[in-house]
């Protein structure tokens, strides 16, 4: 029981930060400033991990290259520690292919939160002092859908694909991850 929470200790860890730096690549991306509620968590998650990367590592296009190496050391880092805390048995070579698979996981996870919290809010809370930000951060995965999908009874459900979508693309990459794993222990 010890071992399942550290696992969840970890991953909720891990997940803070990592997402953290993933969605500061993602704002820097979509020009958002950082001005804001969620720009501030943001910062005050990743900085420690991110400035010193940038001393390392310049940036010089449009997305944060910077920060999306943070996401992977920690990403990376959990599941050495998960692989270390299940102890070291198997593969070791395993371990860096499971933090891609979690990486992905979370960028897809990451969206759908976008997603339901900015389809929460619009309905609740629509002026609220974030509502712009997730505006920005969902609009380039429902703007494409609002072309394709009309307005029911006045109700935008673009928002509800999308979210199945990205679902169904994590039960795609469920699979992928199993597959690749079963063939990497044939070995």
């Amino acid at each position: 029981m010890i071992v399942q929470i550290l696992q969840f200790l970890l991953e909720v860890i891990s997940g803070l930060i990592a997402g953290a730096c993933l969605l500061r690549v993602y704002m820097q991306a979509q020009r958002i400033p950082f001005n804001n509620p969620v720009g501030q968590l943001v910062f005050a998650l990743s900085d420690w991990i991110v400035m010193p990367l940038r001393k390392v590592i310049p940036n010089r296009s449009r997305y944060d290259l910077s920060s999306l190496i943070a996401a992977v050391v920690v990403v990376l880092v959990q599941y050495v520690l998960l692989w270390l805390l299940m102890g070291a048995g198997g593969n070791v070579a395993v371990v860096p292919l499971l933090a891609l698979f979690g990486l992905l996981r979370m960028v897809l996870t990451g969206l759908i939160v976008i997603l339901i919290v900015y389809a929460i809010l619009s309905w609740v809370q629509p002026h609220s002092p974030i509502a712009g930000v997730l505006h920005r951060l969902s609009e380039p995965l429902l703007r494409p859908l609002r072309k394709v999908i009309p307005l029911l009874g006045g109700v935008d459900l673009s928002a509800l694909v999308a979210i199945i979508a990205l679902q169904v693309l994590l039960m795609i990459l469920g699979n992928l991850q199993f597959s690749a794993l079963a063939g990497l222990s044939a070995f």
